[in-house]
């Protein structure tokens, strides 16, 4: 039975009540998430870093020492993208190990509170030097804790076998995510402009807590938590499987190129637009964090001129397999980064428009290849390991923010025009690995 007419005759949008407040708790946590990493790298690189204030952070002598052992000497800035690289790395990684605690020792509600208590101490922690490392852990283990469960809450609302349902709710839950994504750079950004970083980080420890709050109000209505994972008998998996367990690992492994050249445009891509872009438009000087917001709000805008697009192409017989999407959102990706790199030829002032056109592009690209990757590993997954396999597919992520912290090291030594012609380069090798592996790549997965 759907939880809507057990829980509550309360609806929301014609959807059980819960969802509405796990749908603002995630907005909120969003906006918080995406308001304080707009602003994360260039308060690293232009103030935190610098002499005076980077002796004042607990620990970091021996955390820098740590780094470049690994990592080599670097500057300022190199350190900069290579901590923020680690940062938003590990925030793809932490879920996989929030949804394990969840499921044997705490429950999902209750990993979803503590998780939300410790982003709320995290973004405050940022409003201090000595605080930062401490701050940046916090938010890694609050965000692992709250992330993949308040997601799985949303499919527990419904039966099974509800999967109009499931697809109803998730649209509904992904455009809180996108509206968190868009508003949050465009406050944390201003305020960060106009009253000091600070202000910036303080606010996104306030929209933390107003989600906290809004998923305690919520409690009644949320799904019970099931009992906690035992034992479970092994399924091994036949021959065919395995195979398709292969396939999809490949086809993950191609995007991992395409989301080094997208997820740059949160890292060096300030950096460069801080440096390079002229800000001032009709006599407003817009803030860097404000193209943040493009991106997500391309993705929610350009939905309904992608579907019917699509649907165009499938009445024609022409729409792309999932492949060709993936492949498509890649060549998108190139042209992105292409015309940063023919601009910072041509101008030494780069017009604010091209940043602008370039998140865009970007964000077309990331409908073209992130929900069709999603969507093709739950088709095709093997049922015994398709929840396994669905988490596995954001440690691409964690692999892709790893590469794009140590690719920022080379700003430094290239020019502007060389560092996004390379960012290019790297997203045109998953197009043609798309184009080159699709036929091969189908016969296993059967794709249509």
């Amino acid at each position: 039975m759907n939880t809507k007419t057990a829980a509550s005759p309360r609806t929301f949008f014609g959807e059980p009540m819960a969802l509405a407040f796990l749908s603002f708790t995630e907005a909120w946590e969003r906006f918080s998430y995406y308001g304080m990493t707009s602003i994360l790298v260039l308060y690293m690189s232009q103030a935190l870093l610098l002499p005076g204030h980077v002796e004042g952070i607990a620990g970091f002598s021996a955390f820098r020492a740590g780094m470049e052992s690994v990592f080599g000497p670097m500057t300022t800035l190199g350190l900069a993208s290579q901590i923020m690289g680690l940062y938003t790395g590990f925030v793809y990684f932490t879920p996989v190990l929030g949804g394990w605690v969840a499921d044997r020792w705490l429950g999902r509600r209750a990993a979803v509170m503590i998780g939300a208590m410790m982003m709320s101490a995290g973004q405050l922690a940022m409003a201090f030097d000595v605080s930062f490392l401490l701050a940046l852990l916090l938010l890694i283990v609050g965000c692992g804790l709250l992330k993949g469960n308040i997601s799985t809450q949303v499919g527990e609302l419904y039966a099974e076998t509800d999967g109009e349902g499931r697809t109803r709710a998730f649209a509904i839950f992904s455009i809180g995510i996108n509206v968190g994504a868009v508003v949050g750079p465009l406050l944390c950004g201003l305020l960060a402009q106009l009253y000091g970083w600070h202000a910036g980080f303080g606010l996104a420890g306030m929209l933390m807590l107003i989600g906290l709050f809004t998923y305690i109000a919520g409690f009644r209505y949320l799904p019970k938590d099931r009992p906690r994972a035992g034992a479970r008998a092994k399924t091994k998996l036949t021959g065919h499987e395995w195979r398709t367990v292969g396939a999809l690992a490949a086809v993950a492994a191609i995007t991992i190129f395409q989301s080094v050249s997208y997820y740059q445009n949160t890292n060096l891509a300030l950096v460069w637009i801080n440096r390079s872009v002229d800000l001032n438009f009709l006599g407003f000087h817009v803030p860097v964090a404000w193209f943040n917001s493009i991106d997500p709000l391309a993705s929610i805008v350009f939905v309904p001129v992608l579907f019917a697009l699509w649907r165009y192409q499938a009445a024609r017989g022409s729409e792309p397999d999932d492949l060709g999407k993936i492949a498509t959102g890649a060549w998108l990706a190139t042209a992105a980064n292409a015309l940063l790199a023919v601009s910072c030829v041509l101008s030494v002032r780069t017009p604010v428009l091209v940043p602008v056109i370039y998140d865009a592009l970007l964000g077309i690209s990331f409908l073209y290849y992130w929900p069709t990757l999603l969507a093709l590993v739950s088709r095709a997954a093997p049922a015994t390991i398709k929840a396994t396999l669905m988490g596995a597919v954001f440690l691409t992520l964690f692999i892709s923010n790893f590469i794009i912290g140590w690719l920022g090291g080379f700003y430094e030594r290239m020019t502007p025009a060389g560092f996004w012609a390379m960012h290019a380069s790297i997203a045109a090798v998953g197009g043609v690995l798309a184009i080159a592996l699709s036929r091969p790549l189908k016969r296993v997965l059967a794709v249509d």
